[in-house]
């Protein structure tokens, strides 16, 4: 199987004409493997459904700029846990490049930043825009 992303970002994949959705996911480690070789951040495959992009503003760089990708993992498993039915399919990214970000904390010029995560179905993602997004009892400002 070759996994490939396409213009709107998603990853996909081309399977037999009279394969379904079905069919594919009795295949999901495979399928995870593949994916992975285009991003590192695939955590988890299903049908087919909407997938809404947002940026989170206000993150504080002190509790989630971690080595690698640890601190936005730690988030990710914050906002799924503290915000009911929301489910973040890809892993959380900076919104800017970490190495700049870091910099600019040392240099003392920021404490905060945004990122940009994923979540399952357009009513979550309206939700979370209107109301906002929480992670360990603090409320994040959403926009798409």
């Amino acid at each position: 199987m070759n996994a490939k992303r396409n213009a709107k970002g998603a990853i996909t994949a081309i399977t037999h004409p009279n394969a379904t959705a079905e069919m594919a996911l009795q295949y999901r480690d495979i399928i995870i493997t593949a994916a992975r070789t285009v991003d590192k951040g695939v955590v988890d495959i299903e049908e087919n459904q909407s997938w809404e992009r947002l940026k989170i503003h206000t993150v504080p760089l002190v509790r989630y700029m971690g080595k690698g990708t640890e601190g936005l993992q730690n988030m990710r498993e914050e906002f799924e846990a503290e915000n009911e039915g929301i489910a973040i399919p890809t892993q959380v990214r900076w919104l800017a490049n970490p190495r700049t970000i870091r910099e600019r904390r040392q240099n003392g010029e920021i404490a905060v930043s945004s990122v940009v995560l994923v979540v399952k179905g357009s009513r979550v993602a309206q939700s979370l825009v209107k109301k906002g997004i929480k992670a360990v009892g603090v409320w994040y400002r959403v926009e798409t």
